[in-house]
């Protein structure tokens, strides 16, 4: 049973100039117990955390560890009292080691004060095998995918034998069997008498893992309730002050001709002889577990990566392999999965971000005309409903949910003809969600022909036209939406279903 709180957080504000994160926020911990706090994107949540983990100080209120108040000054502060935090986004050193990444300033010494590299990689090691993941101690973090990254700052959280361990979005990038063995690990954490902060726009997980579940809006605490007490109707409605009437508005569109043609693409030891139609109007979705192949066909397609063999072609016209600029001009948009380090510039101001794509057309003798760069980024930013303080700030001010929708923008003021969208729900709140599903609609509804790679069962089922299940970089299974259901795309993607290449 859930012991005494470990830690508290009492009457917390914190502002950002002009914009309050948090006002009167409250937080309390217990030993033994796994906590839900979820909100919509903007509602303060990674503020909280991040006063948590030290990088904040609270303008107003108090931090109890233990009931006594206490100053987390730094993110090492905060590890000395216990406190370990996962990161929605991963934070790595690409060009160090999976081992040195987790180790970073607690090397193992051996003689002459040198690194223990034996040492180093056997701690790895176990840190890997306790999470049941196969990873090379060894192996630069470079190249690593989203789902690889999340394992490690899981294991150099768990390095530290925390306390107090948070958990932000950890899930957004991985598969069903990962998320198992995630949280078996949380479960025997608090098990052991850990405090588990666990934070998630999914709300299968946060009642599958949670023992009680914290609700914030607008920076403000709006609930504590048992998790036994509460269900999702109940936590939207606290979530976003109102009702989501639906959260996967899909319009029936009859599709229009072929835009996008995909034949026999090959990529050794990746993807094999895969092939498709998608038409205007429609919303094709790819699907299958994580390290199917999806993001690396979508890729290739849009000239990212190369691939060995194979066509596609745009609107009947061939399209030049490894090329994105030829993809970019035959009207091809993709929304990468990872949108902080392949969908933006993080440094670089929303304005600039929203119109990377266009900043030849948006010159006025060979120069960049700040006027027309404004101008474009406000017109899709009240499109898309992007809440910033200012064009002019910093992207990395917004949050995930904003921060999509400017990359969003920054493709949509291109005027494509195909938009390929990974993950593109991916560590946003329901409210966004659906915004974004709205959004995919209607640009079907426009004749838009859309590829959707997506991990959530419930999105590919509920946008989807036709269902495209991969499974070991082969497509296996064509599926229709009339007859798509989780069941039936779950036995494809893990290679119970169709196993033969699908032609169009």
């Amino acid at each position: 049973m859930p012991g005494a709180a470990v830690l508290a957080l009492e009457d917390v504000s914190k502002s950002f100039g002009a914009v309050a994160a948090l006002r009167g926020a409250r937080l309390e911990l217990r030993a033994g117990e796994a906590h839900a706090l979820v909100g919509e994107n903007g509602a303060g949540k990674s503020t909280l955390v991040k006063i948590l983990a030290g990088v904040h100080a609270p303008d107003a209120g108090r931090v109890l560890l233990d009931g006594q108040p206490v100053h987390l000054d730094g993110p090492a502060a905060a590890r000395a009292a216990g406190i370990a935090v996962i990161y929605q986004e991963p934070t790595l050193f690409p060009d160090l080691s999976v081992a040195e990444n987790i180790f970073m300033g607690r090397q193992p010494l051996g003689g002459g004060r040198r690194i223990d590299r034996k040492e180093l990689h056997a701690r790895c090691a176990a840190l890997f095998e306790r999470l049941g993941v196969r990873l090379d101690p060894e192996r630069p973090a470079r190249g690593l995918s989203i789902a690889d990254q999340q394992m490690v700052e899981i294991a150099k959280a768990l390095s530290f034998d925390a306390r107090v361990l948070v958990m932000d979005e950890p899930t957004a990038a991985l598969s069903g069997v990962e998320v198992e063995r995630l949280f078996t690990v949380a479960r025997a954490l608090r098990d052991g008498g850990a405090a588990v902060l666990f934070i998630s726009h999914r709300f299968e997980e946060v009642f599958d893992l949670c023992d009680r579940i914290t609700v914030m809006r607008d920076g403000q605490w709006v609930a504590t309730d048992d998790a036994a007490d509460l269900t999702v109707d109940q936590v939207v409605r606290l979530m976003v002050g109102r009702d989501v009437s639906s959260l996967f508005p899909k319009q029936d569109v009859e599709p229009g001709e072929v835009v996008l043609s995909v034949r026999g693409l090959t990529r050794r030891g990746v993807f094999s002889d895969v092939s498709f139609d998608v038409r205007a109007g429609e919303i094709v979705a790819l699907a299958g577990l994580v390290g199917a192949g999806r993001s690396e066909v979508v890729r290739a397609v849009f000239g990212v990566d190369a691939y060995d063999e194979g066509s596609v072609e745009v609107a009947g016209r061939p399209l030049r392999p490894g090329r994105p600029a030829a993809a970019m001009a035959a009207g091809v948009a993709l929304v990468p999965e990872d949108r902080r380090q392949q969908g933006l510039v993080m440094e670089l101001s929303v304005e600039r971000n929203a119109t990377l794509t266009r900043r030849w057309q948006l010159a006025r003798g060979g120069l960049l005309s700040s006027r027309a760069e404004r101008a474009t980024a406000a017109e899709w930013s009240t499109k898309l409903q992007v809440k910033a303080g200012k064009l002019a700030d910093p992207v990395s001010t917004l949050s995930g949910g904003n921060q999509q929708k400017v990359v969003l923008a920054k493709w949509l003021s291109t005027n494509p003809r195909v938009l390929i969208v990974d993950e593109p729900t991916r560590g946003i709140d329901v409210g966004t969600k659906a915004e974004v599903h709205r959004l995919l609609s209607q640009l079907a509804a426009d004749g838009l022909a859309v590829v959707m790679v997506s991990s959530e069962l419930p999105e590919v089922l509920g946008m989807a036209d036709r269902v495209l299940v991969m499974h070991e970089g082969r497509l296996v299974d064509d599926i229709p939406r009339a007859r798509a259901d989780e069941g039936s795309v779950m036995l494809a993607a893990t290679g119970q279903g169709r196993t033969t290449a699908v032609a169009p």
